[in-house]
């Protein structure tokens, strides 16, 4: 039986008098991708933020193995538990080695971050092709590219994803989604991602949750969710 890793119990955040989030619990067991889904102002990113403190929590419990843990960035970092913000967030004046190195400031030795240097350009071999380029002169793609080859050099446990296909082209996000189930297969990191691509994301992801107004609607496997009616009810505004 898989262990869970990471998960949010009751956990409720309010902005100011709006409740972004409310009594809404998820979970990510070890080796799996799972999904967070939902319209604009649902509470998706609410849910990555309030891990690392960076939504104002306001009653529930965040677990790492069954365990309390306080929601500081640093400390949830030194877990094992990596964030990467929508936007594509790079060092657009440094290169995209400089960008790595960067992402693995933490790493003890330089032997070891060499390794996970050329751990993430064997998974994104166009890194390896440009690392030497400043990052400005990427792509859109290939800077998300970058955002995620970032986030794998801390050798996270978790990997939590915010949008990682914003804006990209229809071949790109594809592109992205499988690099993703690549991180997953290769190092058995468990991913949890917000996403608006809901028919891409539903072919790589084990489980997901819809939420709806700060609140969960609903939970499970991609088929169960699809034929349940609940993304068109949801997403659509429709009966289920």
């Amino acid at each position: 039986m898989k262990e869970t890793l990471l998960s949010l119990k009751d956990i409720s955040v309010h902005y100011g008098g709006v409740k972004a989030l409310d009594d809404v619990s998820v979970s990510l067991d070890e080796g799996e991708i799972v999904a967070l889904m939902g319209p604009n102002g649902a509470g998706k990113s609410t849910v990555l933020k309030s891990i690392f403190g960076l939504a104002p929590i306001e009653h529930g419990k965040i677990l790492w193995h069954e365990e309390e843990i306080e929601p500081k960035s640093h400390e949830v970092v030194a877990r094992g538990i990596a964030f990467v913000p929508q936007g594509r967030r790079v060092f657009t004046h440094l290169t995209v080695e400089e960008n790595l190195e960067i992402g693995g400031i933490a790493v003890p030795t330089r032997a070891e971050l060499k390794r996970r240097m050329h751990e993430v350009m064997e998974i994104f071999p166009v890194l390896r092709e440009k690392r030497k380029a400043k990052s400005s002169t990427l792509s859109g793609g290939q800077q998300q590219m970058l955002a995620l080859g970032r986030g794998l050099m801390t050798d996270p446990k978790v990997l939590l994803l915010d949008e990682p296909t914003l804006g990209l082209s229809p071949k790109l996000v594809k592109e992205v989604f499988a690099k993703i189930k690549e991180i997953r297969d290769r190092h058995k990191t468990a991913i949890m991602v917000v996403e608006h691509n809901i028919k891409s994301l539903l072919e790589i992801v084990d489980r997901a949750y819809i939420l709806s107004e700060g609140k969960l609607a609903a939970e499970g496997n991609p088929q169960k969710l699809i034929d349940s009616g609940i993304l068109e009810k949801v997403f659509m505004g429709r009966s289920a």
